[in-house]
């Protein structure tokens, strides 16, 4: 118990780790979301594109909002970019730093969405199956392009009686998921050599630039926090000390009535 007791209280202290709980929190919600989602394309050549590519952008829009909501180092930038210059003068690299932190963790729930849809390819095939090229594929040889751009609309439904037993929809759709596919896993590539780079190339940069910076990164947000304890000491004190001379001043007014009462009372008894 003394060692969940000593964690908890290491989370609660920290707000880089709670900010590290709140991306996973939303990476979690993330595959949630996405696990639950009942993807229905329109299959309509006119909204295909609009609705895989609102799929695929919009909800991780929403996300990155979210987690720049959430995130308590963003109100901490901007307050220390909106301060006055006083004795403690304004680093910009301070707040660079700061930024870079904000938006890491607030990119991870929608690049986690994007990879997602990408390597499932719904959205994909959605988005793109009325932009295939029909030269690549033999079965749209007896074709009209009127009826040619009908079928690739419909590629995506797959229940559809046009498409259904059409060994063509199988192929479009196959290769548009393929291409899907491998965007995905090039994107997840890049992000993990990005990663791996930024990793192992950090010590070779002078690092008591990074240090100073994340010291008064992490400085700025002891500051914020300990003035909002602060200030609810004080309030809650304040507060304390109006109610009890609220209960002073009422029992005052009880006693002066109790002898204005009792005052009454003798003379209308002489």
């Amino acid at each position: 118990m003394d060692k969940f007791r000593m964690l908890f209280q290491h989370f609660q202290s920290s707000s880089e780790s709670v900010m590290n709980g709140v991306c996973l929190v939303l990476a979690v919600v993330t595959v949630k979301l996405y696990s639950s989602f009942d993807f229905n394309c329109p299959c309509l050549a006119r909204y295909n594109t609009l609705y895989g590519l609102g799929l695929l952008f919009t909800p991780p829009l929403v996300l990155f909002l979210c987690g720049l909501l959430a995130n308590r180092q963003s109100v901490v930038m901007v307050e220390e970019w909106r301060r006055p210059a006083g004795h403690r003068r304004k680093d910009p690299g301070i707040i660079r730093y700061m930024c870079s932190s904000v938006l890491q963790r607030a990119l991870a729930a929608p690049l986690l969405w994007i990879l997602l849809a990408l390597l499932d390819g719904k959205c994909f095939v959605c988005a793109f199956s009325s932009s295939v090229d029909p030269e690549k594929f033999l079965d749209f040889a007896n074709m009209t392009p009127s009826q040619v751009q009908l079928f690739l609309a419909k590629v995506p439904c797959k229940e559809d009686e046009l498409v259904r037993d059409s060994p063509a929809r199988k192929a479009v759709s196959r290769y548009l998921r393929c291409l899907s596919q491998a965007i995905g896993w090039s994107i997840t590539l890049l992000l993990i050599v990005a990663a791996f780079l930024a990793r192992c190339l950090r010590p070779c940069f002078d690092q008591t630039v990074f240090l100073q910076r994340r010291y008064w990164s992490n400085y700025m947000d002891l500051e914020q926090k300990l003035f909002d304890e602060t200030c609810c000491e004080h309030a809650r004190d304040f507060a304390h000390r109006c109610k009890v001379e609220k209960a002073v001043e009422a029992a005052l007014v009880g006693k002066r009535t109790v002898e204005t009462h009792q005052q009454i009372d003798s003379h209308e008894c002489r």
